[in-house]
């Protein structure tokens, strides 16, 4: 995607300052959502990347990555894995517990989303400190699918998700805050 698709959408990103506690300048991605132009220009940046990688099966983590893995799902005509927190899945499932800056959480799939070896691409719309992205990961893997790579639309770069948490796991951004 060009540099000022980039541009567009990094200057409709919201912040929202003291959200969900003070302190916290929350990137709120919903002046995107409402813009039909822009959804689609954000939609597109993760389409384009995908089409080049092939991924059997977009997994996309609750919630907002949601919006964006079934829209790019959709338009690759692939399957949608959604990740999400314990106990909101209805069948059998992974989980995966991780660490958050104020205590615990974790998140799980079911166990026949990925079948072994299938090609999966991990979206959600912002990388922080990236341990909910290491846990999707560690599901994809529990799971025998093959990780080609997590997508962001946003990545806030001073949390230093990518170096500490994914290590070791392809990750593109679109959009570096």
């Amino acid at each position: 995607m060009n540099e000022h698709v980039i541009e567009k959408l990094k200057w409709a990103v919201r912040n929202v300052p003291d959200f969900p506690k003070p302190g916290i300048i929350f990137k709120d991605i919903t002046p995107i959502l409402s813009d039909p132009l822009l959804f689609e220009l954000a939609v597109e940046c993760f389409v384009e990347k995908n089409k080049a990688l092939s991924p059997d099966k977009i997994c996309a983590i609750e919630a907002r990555g949601f919006i964006f893995g079934s829209a790019v799902a959709y338009v690759l005509g692939i399957g949608l894995i959604p990740i999400r927190k314990k106990g909101k899945l209805p069948f059998k499932t992974h989980q995966v517990a991780y660490d958050l800056e104020y205590g615990q959480a974790e998140i799980e799939m079911h166990v026949d989303a990925i079948s072994e070896g299938e090609s999966v691409v991990l979206i959600d719309d912002l990388l922080a400190t990236g341990g909910t992205a290491a846990a999707a990961s560690q599901l994809i893997s529990k799971a025998g699918g093959k990780l080609l790579q997590t997508q962001f639309l946003i990545e806030l770069s001073f949390l230093k998700g990518r170096e500490n948490k994914l290590a070791g796991i392809p990750v593109h951004s679109f959009i570096h805050l």
